[in-house]
């Protein structure tokens, strides 16, 4: 192992599979983002490598790797887990050392963390029962559109109108969809009332406090979504670097402090 150890933190989502890896000065040196697929091991070790191809590293330099998410039993160079609510709360405080109120979209689930001053979590909600409000309802719109999900954030941002739906049920928001588009009602509009109802039922699954963090994939491929909440809740939100990858930052947070525990 190299004087300087780098620590590894990986967050297994249902869509997409995320390995960052930290120098000790807790900066980004590498990371790596492919879909998760059916292989959670395999798709984690691919992504470890890209990893460490960006940041010109080798395994022997790792001191320690911490795994988080929906598969975070699946990552066979992770010496230890945590939930992913603990990474991402680690992951955004560390980017905005304040009491926050954290809104994760990810590909699954939704949820919203809130922290104190100190980072200490004061309450957190997440809806896993339905995927209204996530990255699959996002994709399932996108489909009955009938245009690629690149494209959604563009298309909400030329929207000069409005078509909102009265559904939060994804089976029932896609026949909506179709229903619109029979009758003529333009794509932007359509893409925006479909952002509309992703922020509306985030957001109703608890108030908010502190300052407004947003977080997740649907967020980093989606900036339209943020000023959208941010006219809903009248007030600022703020966004880390690398929105996608907060939980991975946060699992090699932990990484970090466990190693610094045993002086590695």
């Amino acid at each position: 192992m190299t004087e300087q150890p780098i620590f590894a933190g990986t967050d297994v989502g249902s869509s997409r599979t995320k390995v960052v890896l930290l120098g000790p000065d807790q900066a980004i040196i590498g990371h790596g983002i492919r879909r998760s697929g059916t292989r959670f091991s395999d798709t984690a070790e691919a992504c470890l490598n890209d990893a460490l191809d960006m940041a010109g590293k080798s395994r022997e330099d790792i001191a320690g790797a911490v795994s988080t998410g929906y598969g975070r039993k699946n990552v066979p160079f992770a010496g230890a887990s945590k939930t992913e609510i603990a990474c991402h709360a680690l992951g955004c405080y560390h980017a905005f050392p304040e009491a926050i109120s954290i809104i994760d979209i990810g590909g699954q689930d939704n949820k919203i963390i809130k922290l104190d001053e100190k980072g200490r979590r004061t309450n957190f909600m997440m809806n896993r029962k339905c995927a209204a409000g996530t990255g699959a309802f996002l994709e399932e719109m996108a489909m009955r559109l009938d245009i690629p999900l690149s494209e959604m954030n563009g298309h909400a941002e030329k929207a000069n109108d409005i078509v909102k739906l009265g559904s939060f049920c994804t089976v029932f928001s896609g026949t909506e969809v179709l229903e619109n588009i029979r009758q003529g009602k333009l794509v932007p509009d359509i893409v925006k009332g479909i952002f509309y109802s992703i922020a509306k039922r985030v957001l109703e699954m608890d108030t908010l406090t502190g300052n407004v963090v947003m977080t997740g994939g649907v967020v980093a491929h989606n900036r339209f979504l943020v000023t959208m909440t941010e006219e809903m809740i009248e007030g600022p939100i703020m966004v880390p670097q690398y929105p996608q990858l907060t939980g991975a930052i946060g699992a090699a947070l932990y990484a970090m402090a466990d190693g610094n525990e045993k002086g590695a």
